[in-house]
């Protein structure tokens, strides 16, 4: 379950995709960038203060400050993971106005520390983006479903 939680946790900061619209793009080079690096406050980022994260197993995780919480929780309980290799591919990109939604498959491989076996695992995200007003694409909601 914790390794599980681990991969969730890491997901919400993921992304890579060919994007059809510039700002998309960014937007997902910032998440795999955050991804990558594990970095919480990047991951942060970019999120929407009322964002949704829906991750198995767990009640909806509400607002910007609870998933910050989440991500926080989930790091203190694997102290010294790093991500070894994410790859992700993104599609189905649907643009209505401010809005956008896409589907990303990712494969990430986090080193856990004291000998304990890397984890390895794939997902499959559903993202929703909102353009805010400053023209920057955010996470609105996200969905994580693991792949066998």
């Amino acid at each position: 379950m914790k390794t599980a939680t681990l991969a969730v946790a890491v997901l919400l900061a993921a992304g890579a995709a060919q994007a059809a619209d510039p700002g998309i793009e960014a937007f997902n080079k910032a998440l795999s960038d955050a991804t990558t690096h594990m970095d919480n406050a990047a991951t942060m980022a970019l999120w929407e203060d009322e964002g949704v994260s829906l991750l198995p197993s767990t009640d909806p995780i509400v607002g910007k400050k609870a998933i910050a919480a989440f991500l926080d929780k989930v790091t203190q309980q694997f102290p010294g993971a790093h991500m070894t290799s994410f790859e992700m591919q993104c599609g189905g990109l649907e643009l209505a106005g401010d809005w956008a939604s896409e589907w990303c498959d990712e494969h990430q491989i986090v080193e856990l520390e004291n000998g304990k076996p890397s984890f390895d695992g794939r997902g499959r995200m559903l993202l929703v983006l909102h353009r805010g007003a400053d023209g920057r694409w955010r996470l609105h909601r996200e969905m994580w479903q693991p792949l066998k």
